[in-house]
């Protein structure tokens, strides 16, 4: 084979070569372009929750920045979307107080929820002889000899969203849910075992 043949072939597999990039490029726009068009026509919502009550088992503060809990709370979340479903890849709830955190991490199992589906989820978060910052144990101390405390129960993972046959990336999802606690209160807890139950029904506010 001669020099110019040689060359001929070699811009010629050139040629198909550029040929097969942009073609893949311009299938991967369109595939791009219909996932965005899809994905605004649904107009997906985030998903809504609200923390429903709190069993305190433990709640006691010592030495004197020391805060031992044990609380069961029960959230109720729901997926507003009628055609886009959620995937929890990963979910952890904690407490707070006054921006510090006061119990571990508690796993919620990853989970489905579909269309309009409902989960309830009422994990166990807790601490065993956490330290606390000195003016949050002050503040804790006189909290409950006023007879109330105020918590924030936090809520952190990984969603994905499902649109027919299509998953998404991982989303980060941040949960936040005020909790007052009426401790002086007697008559606005229900007796559960060792444990008082207090009723709640607030409402969560949820980024994404």
């Amino acid at each position: 084979m001669s020099e110019k043949q040689c060359s001929h072939h070699k811009e010629k597999r050139k040629k198909m070569l550029q040929r097969l990039c942009a073609g893949l490029l311009i299938l991967a726009f369109i595939i791009l372009l219909v996932i965005l068009i899809v994905w605004a026509v649904l107009q997906p919502k985030k998903p809504r929750f609200i923390l429903q009550d709190a069993t305190i088992f433990i709640f006691n503060v010592s030495a004197p920045n020391i805060l031992s809990t044990n609380i069961q709370v029960t959230v109720y979340s729901r997926n507003p979307n009628g055609k886009i479903g959620i995937y929890y890849d990963k979910f952890d709830v904690y407490a707070t107080y006054h921006s510090q955190q006061i119990t571990y991490y508690t796993a919620i199992p990853p989970v489905y929820q579909g269309h309009k589906d409902v989960n309830v989820w009422s994990p166990f978060i807790y601490g065993n002889n956490v330290p606390i910052a000195p003016y949050n144990g002050l503040a804790l101390t006189q909290d409950q000899s006023n007879g109330a405390v105020q918590l924030m129960i936090k809520m952190n993972g990984r969603v994905k969203w499902k649109v027919g046959t299509v998953t998404t990336g991982r989303y980060h999802l941040h949960v936040t849910c005020p909790a007052y606690i009426p401790f002086g209160n007697k008559n606005t807890g229900i007796v559960i075992g060792t444990g008082i139950k207090y009723q709640l029904s607030q409402s969560c506010s949820v980024s994404v």
